[in-house]
């Protein structure tokens, strides 16, 4: 064989190695793309089917995915039955009132206000669920002590500002400026605090007001009036008490 028919065959021999290594090469590159492709399209399925179904959260594996390191109250959040004297109307997820995140932790029962006279459990509960708004609680408790239920009890409201991610938010109801609650609200504001107590293990000390957070004037009646408000804690600690 001649020196050039020998160096001709070491070339075709090595571009032919190439050309086989790059086709290897592009494989291994397809099927990692598609593995990409099949995880990210799972990934997204499960995120857009646990947007529109609440449920969801109560998957194992779906937790794992919308993250962990809940505490073991919102654990028992996600499992509880609402008592039937709670009428829920969970509001869409829409915007910033109900983002759907989780609670990370449940430290306190947050007792607010409407701020509004006169309106109603279920006036302030449409009011969340308008396209523009940007605020809302877990429950409303009305003037004639109806209690509607507005976020899940595992989601964070949009009620408490930084506190948001560990607590529970109410908003109750009142008939004038003053911000006093009136004898239905009231009672039905003692009675729901208490069961969420019992079945979360907090207590009344665990409860506190908007203005305790962040000095808003809020529940303005029970921030000027300090007596009233450990009044309320009382009896909240009487109904726990009975159970």
């Amino acid at each position: 064989m001649s020196g050039n028919n020998y160096d001709e065959r070491a070339v075709f021999n090595a571009r032919r190695k190439k050309r086989r290594r790059k086709i290897v090469l592009r494989r291994w590159f397809m099927c990692f793309l598609a593995v990409v492709m099949v995880v990210s399209l799972t990934y997204c399925g499960v995120m857009v089917y646990g947007f529109f179904n609440p449920e969801i959260y109560k998957s194992d594996i779906i937790s794992g995915i919308y993250g962990d390191g809940i505490s073991k109250k919102v654990e028992k959040a996600l499992e509880l039955t609402l008592p039937d004297w709670v009428d829920v109307q969970l509001i869409s997820k829409h915007n910033t009132a109900r983002t759907g995140m989780k609670l990370k932790d449940i430290k306190n029962i947050v007792i607010h206000y409407v701020g509004n006279p006169k309106t109603t459990a279920q006036n302030n509960r449409d009011y969340f669920n308008k396209l523009d708004t940007s605020v809302s609680s877990h429950f409303v408790v009305g003037l004639e002590g109806e209690i509607i239920q507005c976020v899940p009890l595992y989601e964070r409201s949009a009620a408490s500002n930084e506190r948001n991610k560990d607590t529970i938010s109410i908003e109750v109801c009142h008939p004038d400026e003053t911000g006093k609650f009136n004898e239905s609200t009231y009672e039905s504001v003692a009675k729901l605090t208490a069961w969420l107590g019992n079945e979360i293990s907090l207590d009344e000390t665990d409860i506190i007001r908007h203005y305790d957070i962040t000095g808003k004037i809020c529940p303005k009646y029970y921030v000027e009036n300090e007596d009233e408000w450990e009044n309320l804690k009382n009896n909240v600690k009487e109904k726990l008490d009975e159970y």
